[in-house]
């Protein structure tokens, strides 16, 4: 069975019992925890590993997350590492969050600029992408900086990208001069 599908069952199966108890916030918290954790190399090896048995697996993970996680979290870490699928907790924890986002309808935009973008920007331009229609009306808005793009900004969200930056702007001008419209192609 692939990765993704594995990790698909498991976060649904885990977002269902969160609802069924009424636990989904603290769940989903449970969760961003447990995917940081888990790039730790360190932590990631020892689940990977199928030298250590379950029960080892099952003692470490108590003592580590005992008071951080919910019980309903623990119980269902101790479920994976019984089942054997310890090794994909990064998978089904970036599933399980992708899967809230869509059944709380929160959209993660992110916005590329040349420079940091002030407050009353960011809530403009949350105002006018609320406002379009493109996005659920619960905004995740990340900026990140990048020098390279000049000026304006690049917008990425839903596998789509709107770039309105000054370097993009540049680049089309340069494709559209080096294709001289003047000069009659033979």
């Amino acid at each position: 069975m692939s990765v993704t599908r594995i990790a698909t069952r498991y976060a649904k199966s885990l977002i269902d019992l969160a609802i069924e108890q009424g636990k989904l916030e603290q769940v989903s918290a449970d969760m961003n925890t447990l995917g940081t954790a888990v790039k730790n190399r360190d932590l990631y090896l020892f689940l990977k590993s199928p030298i250590i048995h379950a029960d080892k697996k099952n003692a470490a993970l108590g003592v580590i997350f005992k008071g951080k996680l919910d019980s309903l979290t623990l119980s269902y870490l101790t479920l994976l590492v019984n089942k054997g699928r310890e090794q994909y907790v990064p998978e089904i924890a970036a599933e399980f969050a992708a899967q809230y986002k869509v059944l709380k309808k929160i959209t993660t935009v992110t916005v590329i600029s040349a420079a940091p973008l002030s407050d009353s920007v960011l809530a403009d331009l949350k105002k006018k992408l609320l406002a379009s229609g493109i996005t659920w009306e619960n905004l995740d808005i990340q900026t990140k900086v990048d020098p390279e793009l000049i000026g304006g900004f690049v917008l990425e969200f839903d596998n789509k990208r709107y770039d309105a930056s000054a370097a993009h702007k540049l680049d089309e001008l340069k494709a559209q001069f080096t294709k001289n419209l003047y000069v009659r192609e033979f």
